[in-house]
């Protein structure tokens, strides 16, 4: 693709980036046809190749970006599906983030769409404020009916009606492995997840101890920034970023860490861009270190391999892959793997490239995109007919879960359960425990 910035503009590193990219893409179209957006809505702007045109207008023209570019690029989900399938190794994901930074700063949004962003960004990365939330979802479910706005309905939908305990072992302290250690790992422990479902974190710290790791909780860690970073809210993501690694670096500095342990997906491609985010930055080498750190579960426990697993039921479990685990990290195969190792028999669905439609805050946002892809992937899992249904990413589970009976839990929880630990709450309340 030619491009025209000139000097002045190639003079900011950001955009000399997205010029680079934007002239690695040769328009072959390939992107349409994984693109979850342009399968359901069949507009060549709800597609990669026609926001890659959208981006390009408005950032060589340094444009204040008009309704139509805005309301294409808020509709994509960064599913990164287009990555995995184009043949140019175009760099899709750095170029809409920059997109969305320039909106977020040369772009004003109507007062309500602008208020909801600001409260999400301002309750979702903080578990206690996002407790708070769920309990007034709960309390305002019943006049549900009465909301006049598609996105507070879809909030209130997507509140669990059970919010669980609060749960102090995934607070700062050191969990020692079981017998002699072999790796000392950070886990990050997120924010959304504590609270919606701590049982995974739980479940990963047993997992690691009984495979000989010393688990630290660091000091000062949090929510990793990809849900504001996302919404292009740079200034706020960096911000949680950067208080992560000085966290991260301050364990790794003092009694050295084998890896920064990640159980939820989303979180784990952007920890793992942080050398990207923090180029130019005085944190940038610190960055690229946590960044190198940065490690799925499933990763880790391939590598350590899994010991005497042998404890859980044969089910038949649907995989189901999330987009930031096989296209942002390129994680395929890992987890299949282990969970067969474990015993289990795994399928996967049609279509497993394709979005369920949650994409962090997508599914609050975009309700009427995110369900029907939720219906589609909803489809496709229950046609296998499984007894429970894993994936490696809290907005997945959530996602799906409210769209099927069958039991949906963290491919760790299984794990963990196969190799001696606590049965998945989800599998033993369906029954499934023996």
């Amino acid at each position: 693709m030619q491009t025209s910035f000139t000097p002045e503009q190639l003079a900011d590193p950001t955009t000399a980036r997205s010029n680079e990219i934007l002239r690695s893409c040769v328009h072959c179209g390939f992107c349409t046809a994984t693109c979850p957006t342009y399968k359901i809505l069949g507009d060549e702007l709800d597609s990669p190749r026609g926001r890659i045109y959208l981006i390009k207008d408005m950032l060589e023209n340094n444009r204040v970006p008009d309704d139509k570019t805005v309301r294409h690029i808020d509709r994509c989900l960064s599913c990164l599906s287009c990555m995995t399938t184009c043949p140019s190794g175009v760099d899709y994901m750095h170029l809409v983030d920059h997109a969305r930074e320039y909106i977020e700063q040369h772009y004003r949004r109507p007062p309500f769409e602008r208020a909801l962003r600001w409260l999400l960004s301002r309750i979702l990365p903080y578990p206690a404020r996002f407790r708070l939330a769920l309990t007034g979802a709960g309390i305002a479910r019943p006049f549900r009916r009465f909301l006049p706005d598609a996105r507070l309905r879809a909030m209130l939908d997507m509140a669990p009606r059970n919010i669980p305990r609060a749960d102090r072992g995934d607070e700062p302290q050191i969990y020692p492995a079981d017998g002699k250690p072999i790796r000392r790992v950070a886990l990050l422990t997120g924010c959304a997840q504590r609270v919606l479902d701590p049982a995974i974190n739980r479940a990963t710290i047993s997992l690691l101890r009984r495979h000989g790791c010393e688990v630290v909780i660091p000091k000062g860690i949090g929510c990793c920034g990809a849900l504001t970073h996302h919404m292009g809210r740079t200034d706020e993501s960096h911000a949680m970023a950067a208080a992560n690694i000085r966290a991260l670096t301050a364990e790794l500095d003092g009694k050295g860490l084998d890896a920064v342990i990640i159980n939820t997906s989303g979180c784990g491609t952007t920890v793992k861009d942080y050398g990207h985010m923090f180029q130019g930055n005085p944190l940038a080498t610190d960055a690229a270190r946590i960044a190198g750190l940065a490690k799925d579960i499933t990763e880790v426990m391939a590598d350590i391999g899994l010991r005497s697993a042998t404890h859980a039921r044969p089910l038949r479990v649907a995989y189901h892959a999330a987009c930031s685990l096989q296209h942002g990290q390129q994680i395929r195969a890992t987890p299949k793997e282990l969970l067969a190792q474990a015993g289990f028999e795994i399928v996967e669905p049609q279509d497993s490239h394709i979005c369920c439609g949650s994409a962090g805050t997508y599914n609050l946002m975009q309700p009427e995109i995110s369900g029907e892809l939720k219906s589609r992937k909803v489809d496709t899992l229950e046609a296998l007919q499984p007894q429970v249904i894993s994936a490696g990413n809290i907005g997945c589970m959530m996602q799906i879960g409210s769209g099927t009976a069958v039991p949906v839990v963290h491919t760790v929880e299984l794990l963990d359960w196969a190799t001696g630990g606590s049965i998945p709450q989800g599998l033993e309340a369906a029954g499934l425990a023996s």
